[in-house]
C-alpha cells in the first residue's frame, strides 16, 4: 500500500507539474503570429496577452491557465485512493510550478496569478473569493493588474485562517500551500514592484500599440 501511495502521489505531482507547464500565453500568441515574450511586458500570461491580442484572446488565456491548475487538482482526487486531499494539493502546487517554472521554456514561465487561481477554486474556493475581491477592487481604482495580484496574494492567507475549518490540523497541507503559493506570487511581482515605485508600470486599458512596444513594461 505504502508503494502504490508513493506511485499514485508521483504520479499526481508529475501530472500536475506537465499540465501546469503547457504554455497556453505562447501558443495563442503564436496563433495570431505573435510572441508574447517579444513584446509587452515580455509574460506569457492573460495580462499581456490581453494587451497585445485583445479582451477575447487575454479571457481564453486566463480561463486556460486557471484550467490547468483545477485540472491537476480534479486528476489527482480520481487517482488518489487514499489521502485524496493531500495529493489534491501537491497537484495544485504542482501546476503552478509547472506553470512558472516550464521546463518547455527552460524555467521562463508566468507569475502563477491564473493557475494559483484554478487550483485554490477546487481547494479553497472561499478564501479564493475573498482574495478575487481584493484583486477586483485595487485594479478597478488603480488600473494596475499586478498591484491587484500583489493585494489578493497577501489577502489570501488571512483568509484562508479565516475560513477553514482546521487550518493548523488536518488542513496543515493546504495552510502550508496557501502560504507557500502566495508568496511565490510575490516574488514573481518583484519587478512589478520596482516599477509601480517608480511610476513607470503598465496600466490595465492603456493602447496596445503602446504595449507591443513596450518590452518589460
Amino acid at each position: 500500500m505504502t508503494e502504490s501511495f508513493g506511485l499514485t502521489a508521483a504520479a499526481s505531482v508529475l501530472g500536475g507539474y506537465l499540465l501546469g507547464s503547457v504554455p497556453f500565453g505562447l501558443l495563442l500568441g503564436r496563433w495570431r503570429g505573435v510572441d508574447p515574450r517579444a513584446h509587452g511586458s515580455g509574460n506569457i500570461g492573460a495580462t499581456n496577452v490581453l494587451r497585445l491580442l485583445g479582451p477575447g484572446w487575454g479571457a481564453a488565456c486566463l480561463l486556460l491557465d486557471a484550467g490547468k491548475g483545477a485540472a491537476a487538482v480534479a486528476l489527482a482526487r480520481e487517482l488518489a485512493v487514499r489521502q485524496p486531499e493531500l495529493l489534491a494539493v501537491l497537484a495544485g502546487m504542482a501546476a503552478v510550478l509547472g506553470h512558472v517554472f516550464p521546463v518547455w521554456l527552460r524555467g521562463r514561465g508566468g507569475k502563477g496569478v491564473a493557475t494559483t487561481a484554478g487550483a485554490l477554486l477546487a481547494l479553497q474556493p472561499v478564501a479564493l473569493l475573498a482574495a478575487l475581491a481584493a484583486f477586483a477592487a485595487v485594479v478597478a481604482l488603480t488600473r494596475y493588474v499586478s498591484l491587484g495580484s500583489i493585494a489578493a496574494a497577501l489577502v489570501l492567507p488571512f483568509a484562508h485562517l479565516l475560513s477553514a475549518s482546521a487550518p493548523f490540523g488536518e488542513g496543515l497541507p493546504l495552510t502550508c500551500a496557501v502560504f507557500a503559493l502566495s508568496a511565490l506570487v510575490l516574488v514573481r511581482h518583484r519587478a512589478n514592484l520596482a516599477r509601480l515605485r517608480a511610476g513607470t508600470e503598465h496600466r490595465l486599458g492603456a493602447p496596445r500599440a503602446e504595449s507591443a512596444s513596450r518590452v518589460g513594461a
